[in-house]
């Protein structure tokens, strides 16, 4: 078996965000957010991925796609490890593998992280892995992190098994798409507040930075708190689907901050006209470090309560700017039949919320 680290690789190509810089001075490749990872197109019979990862509550789990298909999605252990992608396979012929972070960042867990080290192979050699037909960035919360969408749907253990952001609609839909994606997604995160009130958790407040949910020395270390280069990586079409954790801490109770201040959504009118204009400011911050994008908001999966608002955003934003290359999108609702574990919706929602995203952004791309 030969080994090499990871920056020696020639033709592999890392997905997700990432401060290059930081992580060649480390040696390694972290995969930060949900849905981070590597492809890379490969001719020998035997492939093995060198991995670090570290964690107290709540472990990484990794996914694996060989030539478009799963075939590995597992939990992975502290320290440094070894995890064989494949062996045995025919000599000479192209694999396509790529490997994706299944977990979204855990800010509650400091220690959590996973970084792709090297790798080690038997004969072969590494070709430039196809291009991709477009590229596509997503912004959301659970949802596009893919919690629930594995599971029975009895599970209510919030634990890292239940979440898959390769299975999630929004991975679905680049694969639909034929497309590089990156997500940007965070459990109970909102436009306004999180589903508690929180008004730390909220995606405008962190887009900027390279993975602004995740904490501790490691992970500061590889830039997370970095501002991102936006000019590094751009998208076709950014889709946001958020609001969904709004709705719900309009009915919560409110958030006292450390300092004695309370926060509360509410859903009467000045509540959400303050809501639609957080949506409005989000747009044009999205539109500044996306000058080309479409921009899409998605929404509607687990219930619509905040349709009308976020319709009333996009038209804001239309007026306010002139900007006609932003839209809004209804996505189908989960039906009992249809949920996943946790109180979310389950593989087939996401399969269809994935068929009408695709069938959308095909009218505008």
């Amino acid at each position: 078996m030969k080994t090499a680290a990871i920056f020696e690789l020639p033709h592999l190509r890392p997905l997700g965000r990432c401060r290059l810089s930081s992580a060649r001075l480390a040696g390694a490749l972290p995969l930060m957010w949900a849905g981070s990872g590597l492809e890379l197109c490969f001719t020998g019979s035997e492939l093995h991925l060198l991995l670090e990862a570290d964690f107290d509550r709540f472990e990484p789990w990794l996914a694996v796609e060989l030539n478009g298909t799963p075939i590995l999605r597992m939990p992975l252990n502290r320290g440094i490890q070894e995890v064989c992608l494949f062996r045995g396979m025919t000599p000479g012929v192209p694999k396509r593998v790529r490997v994706f972070k299944d977990t979204q960042p855990m800010p509650d867990d400091p220690a959590h992280r996973l970084w792709v080290r090297g790798l080690a192979w038997n004969g072969g050699r590494f070709l430039p892995p196809p291009e991709s037909a477009c590229r596509l960035e997503f912004v959301g919360d659970s949802l596009t992190s893919g919690e629930g969408v594995v599971g029975a749907v009895e599970e209510m253990d919030w634990v890292t098994a239940l979440f898959s952001a390769s299975r999630s609609w929004a991975k679905l839909t680049a694969d639909l798409m034929d497309a590089e994606f990156r997500l940007i997604s965070q459990s109970g995160w909102g436009v306004r507040s999180g589903w508690d009130n929180d008004v730390n958790h909220t995606l405008p407040g962190i887009y900027s930075r390279v993975c602004g949910p995740v904490l501790g020395r490691d992970n500061e270390a590889m830039g997370a708190q970095y501002p991102h280069d936006f000019d590094s990586w751009r998208p076709e079409a950014v889709v946001v689907n958020l609001g969904t954790n709004d709705a719900g801490a309009m009915g919560n109770p409110p958030w006292h901050g450390p300092d004695g201040q309370a926060f509360q959504q509410t859903g009467d009118e000045e509540g959400l006209a303050l809501f639609k204009d957080s949506a409005v400011r989000f747009l044009k911050e999205l539109r500044h470090y996306n000058p080309a994008a479409k921009l899409v908001w998605a929404y509607g999966m687990i219930g619509g309560p905040l349709a009308p608002a976020l319709e009333g955003a996009v038209a804001q934003f239309h007026r306010e700017t002139g900007d006609e290359n932003t839209y809004f999108l209804p996505l189908p609702t989960a039906r009992p039949e249809t949920m996943g574990s946790r109180q979310h919706p389950g593989a087939p929602c996401h399969r269809a919320a994935a068929a009408a995203t695709a069938a959308f952004l095909r009218t505008i791309l």
